[in-house]
């Protein structure tokens, strides 16, 4: 799966808000979907979305949707 979707390829960046403690995500844009993964374990699994969805979710991140009660 992962040679379908070009993950060998994929350039992985980190937010440059990341203090470098390992407790952050990497994400790679490959056009047609977005993939994130854990930057602690880079051979572990990885979530795919679309561009849109990804979006959806960072827009719900920053209006706080996530965050408990």
């Amino acid at each position: 799966m992962t040679e379908q979707i070009g993950l060998a390829r994929a350039e992985w960046r980190k937010s440059s808000h990341s203090s470098g403690d390992g407790q952050c995500v990497e994400v790679a844009f490959l056009g047609a979907v977005v993939a994130v993964r854990d930057s602690k374990d880079p051979d572990g699994p990885v979530l795919v979305s679309t561009p849109g969805e990804f979006s959806a979710f960072v827009r719900g991140l920053l209006d706080g949707e996530f965050t408990p009660a």
